[in-house]
Parts: C-alpha cells; sequence; structure tokens
C-alpha cells in the first residue's frame, strides 16, 4: 500500500495564490507519475495537472492551464501544485495520485494509489 500525503490548503481569496504539496514514500514515488485531481461538492472528480517521474512531460486541464504549475522532488518524494490567480470555481477537494512506472494521464482510474485530500476554498 502506497499512503500519499497532502497539504497546503486553506482559504484564500479570489487572485491569491497557494501551493500544495503531496509526499509519499520514496522508493515508489520515483518511478511514479504523480496527478492532482479536485472534487468540488455535487460534482464528479475532475483531472487538474500531472507530471512524469521525470518531470519531462506535463499536462494540464485547460480550466488550470497558464495558472497552476506542477513540480515534484523525487528526493524528497513530493509533488507540488502551485495555484495562482485563484478563482471560486477552483475550490474543491484536491487529491494527489501515483501510477507506479506508468506515462501521465488525465484518467482517474488508472491510477493506483490517492490521497486524503486538502480543501482548497476560494472567496469572491
Amino acid at each position: 500500500q502506497v499512503h500519499l500525503v497532502e497539504s497546503g490548503g486553506g482559504l484564500v481569496q479570489a487572485g491569491d495564490s497557494l501551493t500544495l504539496s503531496c509526499k509519499g514514500p520514496a522508493p515508489t514515488f520515483s518511478t511514479a507519475a504523480m496527478g492532482w485531481f479536485r472534487q468540488a461538492p455535487g460534482k464528479e472528480r475532475e483531472f487538474v495537472a500531472a507530471i512524469s517521474y521525470s518531470s519531462k512531460t506535463r499536462d494540464y486541464a485547460d480550466s488550470v492551464l497558464g495558472r497552476f504549475f506542477i513540480s515534484r522532488d523525487n528526493v524528497q518524494a513530493t509533488v507540488y501544485l502551485q495555484m495562482n490567480a485563484l478563482k471560486p470555481e477552483d475550490t474543491a477537494l484536491y487529491y494527489c495520485a501515483a501510477r507506479p512506472l506508468g506515462a501521465i494521464a488525465s484518467v482517474a482510474g488508472v491510477y493506483a494509489y490517492w490521497g486524503q485530500g486538502t480543501q482548497v476554498t476560494v472567496s469572491s
């Protein structure tokens, strides 16, 4: 079992920035594609961003492209999601997910391990 722990969520105002972190076990983390997903109340979980194990490949949802940036530190076994110019519609529970030995993907079902989530609330 791979244990992922997210942190960094909070209550911010529209236009503010926030950085989420997700830490996992080092041996598995270094060879895993990592993704960030979010789920707002009453809505389905949606893809936000993903990064390959080597950081060479990144992908973003259209709704966050140009505002969010995903990065990782394999030594620290941590993936980050820097969120800028936050909007009220970014309010959601944010999850990180790991896909060991796999390519990045925007489909939640291919990720094997998930964290418990960290809440991000953006007020207008």
